[in-house]
């Protein structure tokens, strides 16, 4: 059981980690006009942490309790890619605009996998609240970003 969890939590934050790398000799966030509300670069890389390992804590919840369905599996690979994916997008290909649709949609994707997630295991869904939360503030400080630096 401890397995599951371990290649649960690794899989989600190994691979943030891995994007975080590929990402950040082109990430320019101190050189953004930023809103007042940001919170500094530093913050960035804890809380991301912390709401991967939520992640990989709740799927492997369902993982060991024989919960997870394939609907679960999938929309949880999906939007871990999704995720992923927008970091390149903001900070490498400079799609600032882009990005915040792209966070929308994110947004969704999460709503779909915390219901799903709920439906099986309650506090499986609640788990990924936080992150439903950081994925919101973080779409208005994308916006906010767009906005002022465009």
């Amino acid at each position: 059981m401890i397995k599951i969890y371990l290649k649960s939590i690794l899989i989600s934050v190994v691979l943030g980690g891995f994007v975080g790398i590929l990402t950040s000799s082109n990430m320019n966030y101190s050189n953004l006009i930023k809103p007042v509300f940001s919170p500094p670069a530093i913050l960035f890389p804890i809380v991301w942490t912390i709401l991967y390992i939520l992640m990989g804590v709740s799927y492997g919840i369902l993982k060991s309790n024989l919960q997870l369905t394939e609907k679960g599996k999938n929309i949880y690979y999906l939007q871990l890619f999704v995720n992923y994916l927008w970091p390149i997008f903001f900070f490498v290909f400079d799609l600032k605009l882009f990005s915040f649709f792209w966070i929308l949609l994110l947004i969704v994707l999460v709503v779909f996998m915390i219901k799903e997630f709920y439906y099986k295991n309650k506090l499986t869904g609640l788990l990924q609240i936080p992150y439903l939360l950081w994925l919101v503030f973080a779409s208005v400080l994308n916006f906010s970003i767009y906005w002022l630096n465009r």
